[in-house]
C-alpha cells in the first residue's frame, strides 16, 4: 500500500537532473526487441552479402583436407598445427560477418540511449528476491505486455512463414532431386526472402515495444511535489538562504550608493518617486550613474544630497528614462547625452556663479 501511495503521489514530470541521474544509475528506456531487430537485420544482410564468400572460404580448405586426408599426420604436433590452420580459415571466413553482427548488436543499444557506464545494476537488491516484487513482475503491466508481444510475434511469424513457404511447397518437394550446389543456392535465396519478411514484421513490433518501454520508464521517473522541492533546494539552494543573501547584497549596494552620492555632480528626480545621481568631471567621455533608486531609496538619496549641497534637478521623463536604462557605475546611454548635458551645464554655471560671488 505504501508503494501505491508513493506511486500515486508522483504526478510531476521528471526534471532533466532526474533523468540524468537515472542514466548514471543505468536506468534507461530500453527495448530488447530493438536489439533483436538489429541482430536479425544484420544477420540477413550478412547472409545476403557474404554467404558466397563464407561458403567458398570454408569449402575449399575442407575439400583439400578431405582430398589429402591420407597425408595428414595424427601425432600431437601435427594435429595441433592442423587445428590452428582450420581455426585461421574459419576466422578469415567468419571474422567480418561476426564483426558486423557485433556492430549491429551495439547499434541496437546506441539508437535507444547514449553509452552507460554504471555498476548499479550489479549491486544486490532485495526487490529482486522479494516475493511481492516477483508477483508484481509476473502479473504487472510489463508481464502482460510481454505476453501480448510474444503471442503477436508467434502469430505474425507463423503468418509470414506460411505466406512465403506455402507457394513454394511444390518446389521444396523437388529439392531432393536437385544437385547439392543448386539446393544450397535455392535455400539461401529462400532464406534471405523469408528473413527479409521477418525483419519487416519485427520492425513494427520493435517500434511499438520501444514506445511502451519508454513510457513505462518515464512513468517510473516521475516525481512528487516533495521531491521537486527537495531537488530544487539541492540544486538551487534553500530559498530562505537565497532570499537572505539577496537582502544582504541589496543592503551592501545601498550603502555603497549612499557613500557615492556626495561625489555626484547632480541628482535628477521625479520629484518623489525616482532619483538618479550622476557624476561628471572634465575629461570624462560621458556622465556616470553612481546611485539610483525609487521611493524610500530615492528619498534617502535626496537627503544625502541635501546634506552635501549636491544640486537636485527635477526632470520627470529624464529621471524615469535614466533609471530604466542605466546601471550603477555605467555611463549614460547616448540618446540621453543632450538632455543631461544641458542639466550639467546649468549646474556648472550655477557653481561658477556662486564661486564668483564668493570671490
Amino acid at each position: 500500500m505504501a508503494d501505491e501511495n508513493d506511486s500515486s503521489d508522483k504526478t510531476e514530470d521528471p526534471t532533466q537532473k532526474r533523468l540524468d541521474d537515472a542514466h548514471e544509475r543505468g536506468d534507461v528506456a530500453k527495448s530488447q526487441e530493438i536489439n533483436t531487430w538489429f541482430v536479425i537485420a544484420g544477420g540477413t544482410l550478412v547472409l545476403q552479402t557474404f554467404s558466397g564468400s563464407i561458403g567458398g572460404g570454408i569449402l575449399m580448405p575442407l575439400r583439400n583436407l578431405i582430398a589429402k586426408s591420407w597425408m595428414i599426420h595424427t601425432d600431437g604436433a601435427s594435429l595441433l598445427v592442423l587445428t590452428q590452420s582450420l581455426g585461421y580459415v574459419l576466422m578469415a571466413a567468419l571474422g567480418v560477418p561476426f564483426l558486423l553482427l557485433a556492430l549491429a548488436a551495439i547499434a541496437g543499444n546506441m539508437v535507444q540511449h547514449r553509452l552507460v557506464w554504471s555498476a548499479e545494476s550489479l549491486k544486490p537488491k532485495f526487490s529482486k528476491v522479494s516475493p511481492a516484487s516477483g508477483l508484481k513482475r509476473i502479473f504487472g503491466k510489463q508481464a502482460a505486455a510481454n505476453f501480448a508481444k510474444g503471442l503477436f510475434k508467434l502469430i505474425a511469424l507463423g503468418a509470414v512463414m506460411t505466406a512465403i513457404l506455402w507457394p513454394e511447397r511444390h518446389r521444396l518437394e523437388s529439392f531432393m532431386h536437385f544437385d547439392p550446389g543448386m539446393i544450397l543456392s535455392a535455400t539461401t535465396s529462400l532464406t534471405v526472402h523469408l528473413m527479409g519478411a521477418v525483419v519487416a514484421m519485427l520492425a513494427a513490433v520493435a517500434i511499438a515495444d520501444y514506445l511502451f518501454q519508454y513510457r513505462q520508464w518515464f512513468e517510473r521517473q516521475k516525481m512528487s511535489l516533495q521531491e521537486m522541492k527537495q531537488e530544487f533546494k539541492q540544486s538551487e539552494g534553500d530559498p530562505h538562504v537565497k532570499g537572505r543573501i539577496r537582502q544582504l547584497r541589496q543592503q551592501r549596494m545601498k550603502k555603497r550608493m549612499m557613500a557615492a552620492v556626495p561625489k555626484a555632480s547632480v541628482i535628477i528626480t521625479n520629484p518623489t518617486h525616482y532619483a538618479v545621481a550622476l557624476s561628471y568631471e572634465r575629461g570624462m567621455s560621458a556622465p556616470v550613474c553612481v546611485a539610483k533608486g525609487i521611493d524610500t531609496i530615492a528619498l534617502k538619496i535626496r537627503e544625502v544630497a541635501g546634506k552635501h549641497d549636491i544640486p537636485i534637478v527635477e526632470n520627470v521623463p529624464l529621471a524615469r528614462a535614466l533609471y530604466a536604462t542605466v546601471e550603477i557605475d555605467d555611463e549614460i546611454p547616448v540618446e540621453h547625452y543632450h538632455a543631461v548635458a544641458e542639466i550639467i551645464g546649468y549646474v556648472m554655471g550655477l557653481k561658477r556663479g556662486v564661486f564668483n560671488r564668493r570671490a
